[in-house]
């Protein structure tokens, strides 16, 4: 049985014995220092819990492992190591359903890519093995993990909502489908990749409302694409446009909600 999804390496260097591919794994962090000997590994994607094999690498970051039927796929080390736990299975499923709400940033070509790709079902932060926590718990916990400066610009922020009383803060309910909204530049920054060379840019906006049905979000944030880079914004400039908006918090910054694909945009 041919694997649809599998991304057979062009070239990979294969390892001559056990102990290249001991030396290869614990570097990769998938097996411990003390570590003698190899142990099976399982590939959990696309509905698989399969047996696999690492048997080389096409890069110092792209492992090569091969399933029963000899074929052979990249894959990314650290969303190896995630499979291995035993909760995987729940925590992918969960992300699945939230990443049909969102559409690819853009057409990627590398194998790098395309396992990044894959690797975002799984990411609040890029490789958090950490579980699913609510929304209030999230926005605490970055405050206690982020530098103070940051801590007193999350306070600062206008993304709180109105408390009812002494209650705990309400939960949005965001629509599934398009919306027009409009939105403030507050910033231009740069998040972390672990699967390229270079770091993502993103905005963040501040004053963030959906116009039907009415409903304030505070700061969202978006990936700053070649759309967007056309309108040449500049921090402080007011869009309105038509997005879909879902609940997906910016890497190391306390901003909960993520802009996808804004179209019809209108400046000023």
């Amino acid at each position: 049985m041919i694997h649809a999804f599998a991304i057979k390496p062009v070239a990979y260097t294969a390892f001559g014995n056990e102990a290249e591919q001991l030396e290869k794994c614990k570097e990769w962090g998938l097996l411990s220092e003390k570590a003698v000997k190899t142990k099976t590994f399982y590939y959990k994607g696309n509905g698989m819990n399969v047996p696999c094999a690492i048997i080389g690498f096409a890069d110092k970051m792209t492992a090569v492992i091969q399933f029963d039927n000899g074929e052979l796929h990249c894959i990314h080390p650290s969303f190896l190591k995630e499979m291995q736990a035993a909760s995987y299975g729940a925590k992918a499923a969960a992300a699945a359903v939230a990443e049909e709400t969102a559409a690819p940033e853009s057409t990627v070509e590398s194998a790098e890519a395309q396992v990044k790709e894959t690797v975002e079902k799984l990411q609040v932060e890029p490789g958090s093995a950490e579980e699913v926590k609510s929304e209030d718990s999230t926005a605490e916990e970055a405050a206690s993990k982020t530098p103070a400066a940051l801590e007193e610009a999350s306070v600062e922020a206008p993304a709180e909502k109105p408390k009812k009383g002494k209650g705990k803060k309400e939960k949005l309910q965001l629509p599934e489908e398009k919306v027009k909204m409009t939105a403030t530049v507050q910033e231009f920054t740069t998040v972390p990749n672990n699967f390229s060379d270079n770091d993502d840019e993103v905005i963040i906006y501040e004053a963030v409302s959906i116009l039907e049905p009415a409903l304030e979000l505070g700061v969202a944030w978006s990936s700053h694409s070649a759309t967007l880079k056309k309108l040449e914004l500049a921090i402080g400039d007011t869009i309105t446009f038509d997005a879909k908006v879902v609940a997906k918090k910016l890497t190391k910054h306390p901003v909960p909600y993520k802009i996808n694909n804004p179209a019809k945009i209108q400046k000023g």
